[in-house]
């Protein structure tokens, strides 16, 4: 009779457990129709059905090209957003509090469940619009605030604010495999510093004194690059971002706002656009299919 109620015992635990673990999923995903102003977006690392979309109201995923859900409870408007690429289920974000003020810099290690301040940032708190951590070095990371170049090499707890030509900052992108290469889309072309930020110079001639919105880098092939530009629309450069190639795709005359690549196999890209819409290519970026509208 004991060792019966031990195991009804036992098997009212384990109920327990599954029933909690099964609240706190519930919680964590709340189903969504539509997404508000996207501000970043990514593949995630490590489980490539799932598209992360950084947004004015807080982070969204969307599950195997189809299902929207909203990530844990906060409606912070996250302007600065990156996955870490070699840190899985770590996410890091800037932006404005729900609340109101500046978020600083913040830290998720929950898959964006919940979110940490690992520092205001210097000059305080910070919003940073563009952010980019590097592909070889967990701690070194970049943000834009203010018109002013920020790095930290502590993973964000410290940030210091480089001295540097840089201006009109849309986006930054670090190279996946020179831990020093650092590259800024900007109101007038590609910058490119190879000494972590502290000096820039032109990465092509073609693309200067154009509007570029964003820069994609191939994770095994850093050769391969593609940019978004006033001058060319949607274009592929193999030779490290010298000479572009334009892709004949328009995208029914949206504007491309953001592009990833799934690093685990990366002849599968998506593109965001400003409409809220995602395009798909399974070859290399040569041909787009739109898989849903948000």
């Amino acid at each position: 009779m004991k060792r019966k109620i031990l195991l009804f015992l036992s098997g009212l635990l384990i109920l327990s457990v599954l029933a909690g673990c099964a609240q706190t999923d519930s919680t964590a995903l709340s189903p969504a129709e539509s997404i508000a102003h996207a501000h970043g977006f990514a593949v995630d690392t490590t489980d490539s059905s799932k598209l992360y979309i950084a947004t004015h109201d807080g982070l969204f995923v969307l599950m195997n090209e189809k299902d929207l859900y909203k990530i844990g409870k906060s409606s912070d408007d996250l302007m600065g957003f990156s996955i870490h690429p070699t840190i899985p289920n770590t996410f890091l974000s800037s932006g404005h509090l729900g609340t109101g003020g500046n978020i600083g810099f913040q830290k998720s290690e929950d898959g964006g469940m919940t979110w940490k301040r690992i520092s205001p940032g210097a000059q305080g708190p910070v919003d940073f619009h563009a952010m980019a951590v590097s592909g070889t070095n967990k701690d070194l990371i970049y943000g834009w605030y203010n018109g002013m170049l920020q790095r930290s090499e502590d993973g964000g707890k410290n940030w210091k604010i480089l001295s540097t030509s840089l201006s009109n900052v849309i986006a930054l992108t670090t190279d996946p495999q020179e831990g020093g290469t650092l590259y800024a889309t900007t109101t007038q072309g590609i910058k490119v510093s190879r000494n972590k930020g502290e000096q820039w110079t032109e990465l092509s001639e073609q693309l200067k004194q154009t509007p570029v919105v964003f820069l994609a880098i191939h994770p095994k092939n850093p050769k391969i690059m593609f940019s978004y530009s006033q001058e060319l629309g949607l274009s592929k450069s193999s030779d490290g971002g010298s000479k572009w190639e334009k892709i004949n795709e328009d995208f029914s005359g949206d504007i491309a706002f953001y592009a990833a690549f799934d690093s685990k196999s990366p002849e599968k890209m998506y593109l965001f656009t400003k409409n809220n819409a995602i395009y798909k290519s399974i070859d290399g970026g040569t041909t787009w299919t739109n898989i849903i509208n948000l």
